[in-house]
Order: C-alpha cells, then sequence, then structure tokens
C-alpha cells in the first residue's frame, strides 16, 4: 500500500502524504516511504523545488500512538526524518492542507516555506497523552518566542494556523481557495534562485544561529568568495548585466 504519494511536474516534484485513513500518522512504514521520496527527488537533477502536502483532512497527526515505537533496528526514526529537509540542498515547500499536530508540527516547522488552510488547528499535543515535544523542539524552538514556546508546550491545546503564524511556526494561512495560488508563486520565486544560491541560503539559516559574530563573519566571507567565483554566479551576473534570465530560470513555471 503506498501511504506516499509522488508526481514531478518539470522541476518541482510534489510529494503527497496520504495514508488518510490514518491521519498521515508517522509510522515506520510512512516514514520509510516519505524518505524513499525525498531520496528520489534529491536524485533528480531535474528537480530543484519539493513540495510537501496531504490528502484528507489531517496533513500530520504525529506518532503512531497505536503502532507501537519505531526505534527498532533497521526501522526509519522521526529523527531520521525531521533532520533530512534542513540538510537537504532543495528547498521544501509545505502545502498543509489540514490540521497538524505534534510531529506533524515539527514536519510543518522543517519546511523552509510553509502554507496552511487558516481553518487548519495545530497543536504541541505530547503532553496529554503523557510524553513532551522532545524531537521537533529542536525545530520550533529556533523559530519561537521562549514565553510562547513554553505555553504551548506545557498547555498542549490547539491553536489556528493563524496563531502558528504568529508565533514563527509556519509563514502563512490562507483560506482553500488560496492555498494552490500561495504555494505555485513561492514555487516560482524559488525556480528564479540559482540552485547552488538556494542551497547556500538553507545553509546560512542552519549554519549561523549556531555561530559567535567572530565565526560568522570568517565563515561567511569564505562562503560568499566561493560563491562569487563559482560558475552559477558568473552566468547569474552576466545575465543581469545582460538583461535576461539566468540559465536556470529560462523555463521557470513549476
Amino acid at each position: 500500500m503506498s501511504l506516499v504519494e509522488i508526481e514531478k511536474d518539470q522541476a518541482v516534484m510534489t510529494i503527497t502524504l496520504a495514508d488518510e485513513e490514518n491521519r498521515n500518522v508517522l509510522s515506520g512504514d510512512l516514514i520509510a516511504q516519505l524518505l524513499s521520496a525525498i531520496d528520489a527527488a534529491e536524485s533528480d537533477p531535474e528537480v530543484r523545488v519539493i513540495v510537501l502536502t496531504n490528502r484528507g483532512r489531517v496533513f500530520c497527526a504525529g506518532a503512531d500512538l497505536r503502532g507501537g515505537s519505531t526505534s527498532r533496528e533497521g526501522v526509519p526514526t522521526g529523527v531520521d526524518l525531521f533532520s533530512r529537509f534542513g540538510k537537504s540542498p532543495k528547498p521544501f515547500v509545505g502545502r498543509i492542507n489540514g490540521h497538524c499536530v505534534a510531529g506533524g508540527l515539527g514536519i510543518a516547522a522543517a519546511m523552509d516555506v510553509s502554507v496552511a488552510l487558516d481553518t487548519a488547528r495545530m497543536g504541541f499535543t505530547e503532553v496529554r497523552v503523557g510524553v513532551a515535544p522532545a524531537m521537533i523542539s529542536v525545530l520550533c524552538l529556533p523559530k519561537m518566542r521562549s514565553a510562547e514556546a513554553s505555553a504551548a508546550f506545557l498547555r498542549g491545546n490547539r491553536f489556528p494556523a493563524p496563531e502558528a503564524v504568529r508565533m514563527g511556526i509556519i509563514n502563512s494561512a490562507v483560506p482553500a481557495d488560496r492555498i494552490d495560488e500561495e504555494v505555485a508563486e513561492i514555487v516560482a520565486d524559488l525556480l528564479l534562485g540559482g540552485p547552488n544560491a538556494l542551497a547556500a541560503c538553507k545553509t546560512l539559516t542552519r549554519q549561523i544561529p549556531r555561530m559567535s559574530v567572530e565565526e560568522a563573519f570568517e565563515w561567511t566571507a569564505q562562503l560568499s568568495a566561493e560563491l562569487f567565483a563559482g560558475d552559477e554566479a558568473r552566468e547569474g551576473i552576466r545575465a543581469f548585466v545582460e538583461k535576461r534570465p539566468p540559465s536556470w530560470a529560462s523555463n521557470p513555471s513549476p
């Protein structure tokens, strides 16, 4: 049974969580299939943007509480999945087409850019089953104010998607008739950026907060020099001067 579906349209691969019956819980099988789909997207040189979305009313209900732990030899875990999005050189766009709690909210937070239905409900509900949002805190805490994170983690209540935007967990919340348009606009912007430059931007947002100011300036100066000396920058600057699209943006439509 396919719990994850993939569809490629030119430079965009859409990965859909399709275990609607089980609210797309993070079972070992779903995690394995999702990681396999990410592998396929990353290994395809034509794919430049990855959109992650869902079937059904729930984007992801978090851990598979009925299926038991996935912490068994050879079975992928949440750590394998949650760490994957940031490490990927390709940008991920979350199309959060439904409710999203616990580990599902961690996935939403892990997206590089995320858009949710404004009617979706979200929350860190782990405390209500006697656990804590441990792994996903690594993804969510850097985006949230400490006081708001403390209240959300401890209360375990659900809140509307616009509140998740205000907290900084996701980027925007829109009506159902706007979500595809919003995602398309984001994807179109991403396709105008150089692939190496996009990968560098992802690295910046991940690494800079962990560095001292001195370390950050030293590292970014080296990174900037490498980027400016690369073929991609030469093409981009030449295209700018010649007032034409760069080679990677010749066919930007998703």
